[in-house]
């Protein structure tokens, strides 16, 4: 077997997902784009295992190792993203911020100067243990 024919599918693969984890804006769609540049990977995990011969199979075990790490980043991500979008109404990943308030209705929600947030969780938690005390 040629090892050309694998590396240049592997390559197109990789570079198909390279490009739609920097251009796309849904964040389902980056996960995705994601899971193509770890299938390249397998393949040519197991295209060079078949053209070294390996004995021992390295690059198949590898491969299920790869995998396995994939379904589970793809649980997580998907658990991730569809919690967001619950709380914050969009996937788009320009639009979110880490650990920021969604905006007002007034308020532009790619404005940089985002306003401090008035209630934070220790104010809270001090809130809820007044209550119950």
């Amino acid at each position: 077997m040629h090892l050309a024919y694998p590396a240049v599918l592997a390559v197109l693969l990789f570079c198909t997902g390279l490009y739609g984890v920097l251009a796309r804006r849904n964040a389902i769609l980056v996960l995705m784009s994601v899971e193509l540049m770890l299938n390249a990977v397998n393949l040519n995990l197991v295209a060079f295992d078949v053209w070294l011969r390996d004995t021992l199979h390295t690059g198949q075990a590898l491969t299920l190792f790869t995998i396995t790490i994939a379904a589970a980043e793809i649980g997580i991500g998907l658990a991730i993203v569809l919690l967001v979008h619950r709380n914050r109404g969009t996937a788009d990943v320009d639009k979110l911020r880490d650990l920021a308030d969604p905006p007002s209705a007034g308020q532009d929600p790619m404005d940089d100067s985002m306003a401090a947030p008035t209630d934070n969780a220790a104010d809270q938690a001090r809130r809820v243990r007044r209550q119950t005390a």
